[in-house]
């Protein structure tokens, strides 16, 4: 817990625009799997399975046993509700959107006993959704909002500097009188206090709507040896689009007038940006019908730029009125920018299949089982300075201490994922589940999973097939409406539910 909290106290006592911080390293990592509506029917699992596009994102080895071309087209439908509860009061929100999943092609050689086949495949996926609404209030008098900018500016006598330095936090605090010099210093010796009456208690309420999603390019190639090895390698280029705007508001739960009626913070995020990585993996048959697989995924290497701003709205009734102030009064008035690079975590993930009535012709095979692990390394993800910028000492120092708060408040975590088909000629039924782990190091109560229900059915006939998926999701989360280094803080505890529908229109040729 003390690592913790000096790692935090460093963070906050940072002053320029630099938004990110560890909960954004997980929200593009703690990502549920994506596909076709075949491959998320059976709980995701194509580690060693094979014979579906979705291979390019997990192991492009199982291309290799394509015998022909595919193209598919993969609409879908996703809905999330939370329930959080934070000091004893819980509140629902929910998120709805449809989106295009897994479309593109793969293209392979006949197969060949001697050589093997060879397959390329260029898809598109959306890995990541980042829709999402989260609301949450309750009686809080132990602590307040203003209290993160308290430890911002600590030790900060000069009130000039507190009303400049920090132009998307404290000095917006300042200014509007959420904080305010405590009585009978002088300049260059001040000290600080909250008008926010946490003894009486407050209100508080934290409103968070995010959209967008991570998506990704595959290039994929794959080939055979005597049917029996199966090996590829996928480039993958992501693309990230993000926005996310959050409003807290703290109030007087007396509603008396002690010159504080209530405070609101507002924040704007938008992130863009683009990389690479790669995933290699093999695919071993030791007998037709079993199969044994083994992939890594390298991290993503991405490129990513923030637009900023924030404001603070204060009401201290006959002591100053209400005052308004944004970021963008020391911006020129437009957002902030600024651009940096992230690394997501290293995977490794293995599995195996056994295929019923193992067969060369698969219309005559009557189904399969398949299971997989995955292992995430969330510790190893990090955020770096541009290296573009000149002169960054204070950058490099920022991620340095938000790197070691990554590392200290995740770990690394196991991932399931199981489910099979049945074949009745034409007609397929499948069904699966998903574990995602818990990636917390649990300093302070911090727990999180997801489990997965599935199930879909299948059609295919003369050169084309549709795939129907239901995916049914259940989680635990927590989140900080702030974070503070010198006293306790409540978490919000999150119950979520959620469902996505996956249609997969394919083509063979």
């Amino acid at each position: 817990m003390r690592i913790l909290t000096i790692v935090l106290a460093l963070l906050l006592t940072h002053h320029l625009s630099f938004s990110q911080e560890p909960a954004d390293m997980l929200r593009m990592a703690w990502t549920d799997p994506t596909g076709t509506a075949r491959q998320q029917a059976v709980g995701g699992a194509m580690v060693s399975l094979g014979g579906d596009l979705t291979a390019a994102f997990v192991n492009p080895a199982g291309l290799a046993f394509y015998r022909s071309g595919d193209f598919v087209f993969t609409p879908s439908f996703n809905q999330l509700n939370n329930n959080t509860t934070y000091k004893n009061s819980t509140t629902a929100a929910k998120r709805t959107a449809l989106g295009l999943g897994l479309t593109g092609f793969v293209t392979a050689s006949p197969t060949n006993k001697k050589n093997g086949s060879t397959a390329l495949a260029i898809a598109l996926n959306r890995t990541t959704w980042f829709g999402n609404n989260l609301l949450y209030r309750g009686f809080n008098s132990s602590s307040s909002y203003a209290q993160k900018y308290l430890e911002e500016i600590a030790g900060v006598g000069d009130a000039n500097l507190v009303a400049s330095k920090y132009p998307f936090g404290s000095s917006l605090a300042f200014n509007t009188y959420w904080i305010d010099t405590i009585a009978g210093g002088t300049n260059g010796n001040f000290r600080y206090k909250t008008r926010a009456p946490i003894g009486t208690g407050l209100l508080q309420e934290n409103e968070i709507a995010s959209k967008g999603g991570l998506s990704e390019l595959a290039i994929a190639i794959a080939g055979s040896n005597h049917e029996k090895f199966f090996y590829g390698i996928t480039l993958g280029i992501p693309f990230l689009q993000f926005e996310r705007t959050t409003t807290f508001t703290e109030a007087d739960a007396t509603k008396a007038l002690n010159n504080f009626n209530y405070a609101t913070y507002q924040e704007s995020l938008q992130t863009t940006g683009s990389g690479v990585n790669l995933k290699m993996g093999f695919i071993y048959r030791p007998l037709p019908q079993w199969r044994l697989g083994f992939s890594i995924h390298t991290p993503s290497f991405l490129r990513l730029t923030d637009k900023y701003s924030a404001s603070i709205t204060t009401d201290t009734e006959n002591y100053k009125g209400v005052l308004t102030q944004s970021s963008k009064t020391f911006t020129n008035g437009e957002p902030a920018e600024y651009s940096y690079l992230h690394f997501t975590p290293f995977r490794a993930m293995a599995g195996f299949s056994f295929v019923i009535r193992e067969v060369e012709d698969v219309s005559k095979q009557k189904g399969f089982i398949t299971a997989d692990v995955e292992w995430v390394n969330y510790p190893s993800s990090a955020f770096k300075a541009d290296p573009s910028l000149l002169n960054a000492t204070e950058e490099k120092a920022y991620y340095k201490k938000l790197n070691t708060a990554i590392n200290t408040a995740y770990r690394s975590t196991l991932n399931l994922r199981m489910g099979g088909e049945l074949k009745f000629t034409r007609w397929m039924t499948r069904a699966g589940m998903a574990y995602l782990g818990n990636p917390y190091h649990n300093i302070r109560g911090e727990k999180g999973s997801r489990l997965q229900y599935t199930g879909g059915i299948g059609y295919r006939d003369k050169g084309y097939f549709i795939d129907l998926a239901y995916v049914k999701t259940m989680g635990k989360d927590v989140h900080a409406p702030y974070r503070l280094s010198q006293q306790s803080f409540d978490l919000a505890q999150l119950q979520q539910r959620g469902i996505r529908l996956l249609l997969t229109l394919g083509l063979k040729f």
